[in-house]
């Protein structure tokens, strides 16, 4: 797989795992504990040398531990991560959500930028061909590690108005053909002081709108149960505005 072995594999595996439970940098031995991957922590070290050579992994300063890079975390998610399924319940609590609001598409989108950050616990974004952007769950960022850092937040914050910009991205992820687009860190968000972020968003498409709705939270987000959540948000909306045209 890629330039990997299977050895690097189940330790790249287990570490964002890890990683995405506690945020903190990863060590070998504790991986070894935990994990009973088969050899010894020296083993483990040295292959995690070897990570962090191929750019799977990058060590944190002032720390012997490693965190997982972006090319660590896309390489989980496009070829490790297992998608869960969305229950009848979540489903029908998300429909639920925007019912209401389906005859009017403002109203509709601010309501499920609303459901969907209060569903999620993290920041929620609609951003739409027309210019207009609605967020909602700033409050859900502060209880997150991450976000205690103020340069983030002040810069994060800022740009939820800027926007030009969620219009430029608007407009690349539209050109990805992509069903769900996955941004993090620096390198998709094009500023370092976004190195901690990541965001997950789909698309949704009717006569007279066109936009994206997702999440924006740490780059340790759990990808395996937000990514089908926003795909199937994306998608109801997406219906709804379309059912708005006959």
């Amino acid at each position: 797989m890629d330039d990997l072995s299977n050895r690097q594999t189940d330790i790249l595996k287990a570490l964002i795992k890890e990683y995405t439970e506690s945020g903190e940098a990863i060590g070998s031995e504790m991986l070894e504990k935990k994990y009973k991957l088969g050899i010894s922590p020296a083993t483990i070290r040295n292959e995690m040398v070897e990570l962090e050579k191929k750019g799977y992994l990058k060590k944190e300063y002032f720390s012997a531990g490693r965190v997982p890079s972006a090319k660590g975390f896309r390489f989980y998610i496009k070829n490790l991560m297992k998608q869960k399924t969305l229950s009848t319940g979540e489903e029908v609590a998300y429909k639920n959500g925007i019912w209401d609001e389906r005859d009017d598409t403002q109203r509709l989108l601010s309501h499920a930028a609303r459901v969907l950050a209060q569903k999620t616990g993290l920041l929620s974004l609609v951003v739409t061909d027309t210019g207009d952007v609605y967020y909602s769950g700033v409050g859900n960022l502060l209880s997150l590690q991450e976000f205690l850092n103020t340069d983030l937040t002040k810069a994060l914050y800022a740009r939820l108005d800027e926007s030009i910009y969620w219009s430029k991205l608007l407009d690349r992820m539209q050109s990805a053909q992509e069903e769900v687009h996955v941004m993090l860190g620096e390198e998709d968000f094009s500023d370092p002081v976004y190195e901690q972020c990541a965001s997950i968003f789909g698309e949704f498409e009717g006569a007279n709108v066109k936009g994206i709705i997702g999440i924006l939270g740490p780059k340790r987000m759990g990808y395996d149960s937000l990514t089908p959540q926003v795909r199937f948000f994306s998608d109801l909306i997406e219906q709804i505005i379309k059912g708005q045209e006959k």
